[in-house]
């Protein structure tokens, strides 16, 4: 391909919309264009990209005798509403209605519909196991997209399902997916780390993410060096030991004191001279529609994950200010567990041995001091509710830890029979006995990789590409392209390198050699070979490695050698 011929409109300065490096280097590479918020147009080398990505994941999911199918983007909204799933996620699913007047959902994934399709067409145990896999587009509205295609309305992904008759047969789909997702993420370059994870709206108790490290990422994950645990922040759990307080109550009488317009931990901790870490905060929650009281420490955050599996929850959502009142008395900012009278109580762990602390007083403008356990509330369920913190020891190994923050780039969850047992995906067994069929499902964000692989993979100059997702492996630049002696040479190498299979890209262009070595460093493509006047008479020419930077002069006959 030559470059005069290709669509490619490098930028010179960065565009205004445009925060993490990943987002900058794919606009001013020229590899993608926004269209809207949250949604992107691929320019060809873009496409190439991509097309690289979507190559090793076919690869790796054949090799796991995954097969692949294509599902629509359209979908009705019934299949929806059976799982459940329709209230769940609420405006993140895209809706409208048609000429006749029937609603449609545009997919933000297909486990209602794969499982719909397999329930039609599998019946025996005959025809399991089976993986099913597409890469396809998805859509969701989401409220603040940003970091280009990091956070978009419009992404692909490959999404597979996996279908058995039984635990042990999951257990072994999820290992060859979980295999190949590995693989998929070591041969695009990416350096990934599997994480225990939360399961979320999805479902599931067994689910593991694939996380980036990365300055940009949205997902904050635990590491322990010790003994390589990870996890999210959301699956965390915490170490018993870490909550430990042995505070003994000096008997002071709990009191009453004023704090007006003192609704936030911050604010009272300053009114009242009193750490955050003696305070115990209460958070309201409607879960399934009913009012739960969540208490953790002052210093600590309501974990929303723990908190709904422990409640075993469809819907947790903050309650609003008049649930609040209605629930507490108070208005919000004022809630505390004292006097607290039909209302459930999760307490987390951290709050055991505390004496003396400050709650909220369930009237406004008013908190209390010198609240105690059992003598001013009692508790009756104790979990772990709470986010991990750097304070906090290893949950397996009790060693220091690390919190990352990080890009998913894929997610796998062992379903069960969540989705088979309300849309009917059953199987009959030897002895003609149905049962529901046991579920795996595994996601993998496309145009994740890429922007994910940059952000690691970039310097002053540009990107730099790892040869198997380059969008060309080699880069012929011209100096001088008036001249036609070295256009000639030029030509030979660029149909040399063609010949033997080498993906090659000839910079042609009429623009001084500095705009075309800038270019060929932003764009990042592995390996640059240089046409030059110094060179020509001997047939040689100056071979570049982006990412060493390593430069050497060789004949035209080398190069293929030098860059397998």
């Amino acid at each position: 391909m030559k470059w005069t011929k290709y669509l490619i409109p490098t930028l010179k300065e960065t565009p205004q919309d445009a925060e993490a490096k990943s987002h900058i280097l794919m606009m001013r590479a020229g590899l993608i264009r926004r269209l809207s918020a949250g949604a992107y147009s691929y320019l060809p080398l873009g496409v190439r990209v991509l097309e690289k990505i979507t190559g090793i994941i076919r690869q790796e999911m054949n090799k796991q005798g995954a097969v692949e199918v294509l599902l629509p983007a359209l979908q009705p909204p019934e299949i929806w509403k059976q799982t459940g799933r329709y209230d769940i996620l609420g405006d993140v699913l895209i809706k409208f209605i048609d000429r006749s007047k029937r609603e449609c959902v545009l997919g933000p994934t297909h486990e209602e519909v794969i499982t719909s399709l397999v329930a039609n067409e599998i019946r025996s145990y005959k025809q399991l196991p089976i993986t099913l896999y597409q890469i396809q587009t998805k859509f969701r509205d989401e409220p603040r997209p940003r970091f280009g295609v990091l956070r978009s309305k419009e992404f692909i992904m490959k999404d597979a399902y996996s279908f058995d008759r039984d635990i042990a047969g999951l257990d072994e789909s999820y290992k060859k997916m979980y295999d190949a997702y590995c693989a998929i993420f070591s041969r695009c370059g990416l350096d990934c780390i599997p994480v225990e994870a939360d399961a979320g709206f999805m479902g599931g108790d067994v689910s593991h993410e694939f996380m980036v490290p990365s300055d940009v990422g949205e997902d904050a994950i635990i590491i322990c060096a010790a003994c390589k645990y990870a996890a999210s922040k959301e699956a965390a759990a915490v170490k018993s030991e870490n909550n430990e307080q042995t505070a003994k109550a000096k008997g002071e009488p709990i009191k009453e004191v004023k704090t007006p317009d003192t609704s936030t931990i911050e604010k009272v901790s300053k009114l009242l001279k009193c750490p955050p870490e003696q305070m115990v905060k209460t958070l309201i929650y409607k879960a399934d529609g009913n009012h739960i009281a969540a208490l953790v420490r002052g210093d600590h955050d309501v974990n929303e994950a723990k908190l709904k599996r422990f409640l075993k929850c469809e819907i947790l959502e903050l309650a609003d200010p008049k649930s609040i009142q209605d629930a507490t008395g108070g208005p919000i900012g004022f809630s505390g567990p004292v006097g607290l009278k039909n209302v459930r109580m999760i307490a987390d762990n951290s709050i055991m041995g505390m004496a003396d602390f400050v709650t909220g007083a369930n009237k406004k403008d008013m908190h209390l001091i010198n609240v105690n356990l059992d003598r001013d509330f009692k508790v009756q369920e104790w979990a772990d509710i709470r986010y991990i913190t750097e304070k906090d020891t290893c949950p397996k190994c009790g060693g220091p830890i690390q919190l990352k923050f990080a890009i998913e780039v894929g997610h796998t969850f062992k379903l069960g029979t969540k989705y088979s047992k309300v849309l009917n995906a059953v199987y009959l067994d030897e002895k003609g006995a149905e049962h529901p069929m046991i579920m795996g499902c595994y996601g993998i964000g496309v145009n994740r990789i890429a922007a994910a692989y940059i952000e690691q993979n970039n310097d002053k100059d540009g990107i730099i590409w790892p040869s198997p997702i380059a969008p060309f492996k080699v880069a012929v630049v011209v100096v001088n392209a008036a001249d036609k002696d070295l256009m000639a040479f030029a030509e030979e190498v660029y149909k040399d390198l063609q010949d033997k299979g080498i993906e090659v890209l000839l910079d042609d262009r009429e623009d001084r050699a500095g705009i075309k070595f800038k270019d060929a460093d932003l764009i990042g493509f592995p390996y640059q070979v240089i046409v030059s006047d110094r060179h020509i008479k001997d047939r040689k020419v100056e071979l570049k490695n982006r990412r060493t930077g390593e430069r050497s002069i060789i004949s035209k006959d080398e190069i293929p050698a030098k860059i397998q």
